[in-house]
């Protein structure tokens, strides 16, 4: 479940990009539309998808979407169950795992890239730590990690024991940092921290606890980043800070990742109002991106999802 103070963050950003589409005369292929959409998975990704619902909603309230945020790995089982039609994902589908359960039910399915994110690792805001090499990063969070104290990670750092909060196991983002950074072969990360689905639980378990750290998307922190600092990371070439442009550049690794939406092909080709929904999703990816204050894609990025979409009705 989201709470409402994010919820409540998005909405002026979200109201002038409304006027702004209404102005231009938005997407027309909405117009008529009518029908409901089910949209499940990802946190990082559910401001988009509920951003693009709520400026969809202004031009045809016809459409009716539910927009789900039950991880990227619960969502994918909704998906791949064909319970969802669309399923936002801050990680790939699994090979292994995910697709087979895909093809076991027919839901065929097409991957569409919807911004870039930058995995934020953020600390109480007084502690006198302001950059983690990527070394000391897996350090922290590695299966079985005995890291209780900064102390332990640099001597440099305060004497100050370290409480840890993060994402449940089935969310893209543990996926993300257990896989892709830390690359344990178990796919896991330390199991002693305090964990949530709910990105808002872990900015407030952060931000009131001293010494304390975790980690979510790029928007949790930007939307909370007067109570919240966030760590540079230095894999080998010095500490770059977490933000658009250093993600864009390529220049915040191993943390920047990419964002998808998932959506079941059938259900695109025979139902207006997913079609509509997505249609409008995808027209207005930047505008969208930008108002739920994630990273749009490049322009080369960008035509590829336009061409993937296009790509499921031939």
């Amino acid at each position: 479940m989201i709470s409402t103070s994010f919820r409540r963050a998005v909405v002026p950003g979200i109201a002038v990009l409304a006027l702004a589409l209404a102005a231009c005369g938005g997407d027309a292929g909405a117009d008529g539309a009518s029908g409901t959409v089910a949209v499940d998975g990802s946190s990082t990704v559910y401001p988009m998808s509920n951003a693009a619902y709520e400026l969809l909603t202004e031009e045809n309230p016809d459409v009716k979407v539910t927009v789900g945020a039950s991880g990227t790995g619960g969502g994918f089982e909704k998906f791949c169950a064909g319970q969802t039609d669309i399923s936002d994902a801050s990680r790939p589908i699994k090979d292994d795992e995910e697709v087979p359960v895909c093809e076991e039910n027919g839901v065929e399915f097409t991957e569409l890239q919807v911004a870039t994110d930058a995995l934020t690792i953020v600390v109480h805001p007084d502690l006198a730590v302001d950059c983690l090499t990527t070394e000391q990063l897996v350090e922290l969070w590695a299966p079985g990690s005995k890291i209780t104290n900064w102390k332990q990670l640099d001597p440099s750092f305060p004497d100050q024991k370290i409480s840890l909060f993060g994402p449940g196991t089935d969310s893209g983002t543990y996926d993300y940092l257990a896989a892709d950074v830390i690359g344990d072969e178990s796919e896991a990360t330390r199991e002693d921290y305090e964990a949530s689905e709910d990105d808002n639980v872990l900015v407030q378990g952060v931000a009131g606890t001293e010494g304390a750290t975790g980690y979510f998307g790029y928007t949790y922190y930007e939307e909370n980043a007067d109570t919240l600092k966030a760590l540079a990371i230095d894999d080998g070439n010095g500490c770059v800070a977490p933000s658009a442009e250093t993600a864009q550049a390529g220049e915040y690794t191993p943390l920047s990742r990419p964002l998808f939406v998932y959506v079941n092909n059938k259900n695109y080709t025979d139902n207006e109002a997913v079609a509509a929904y997505l249609d409008f999703y995808v027209e207005n990816l930047e505008s969208i991106a930008s108002a739920a204050k994630f990273i749009p894609l490049s322009e080369d990025l960008y035509t590829q999802t336009q061409s993937a979409l296009e790509g499921i009705s031939g």
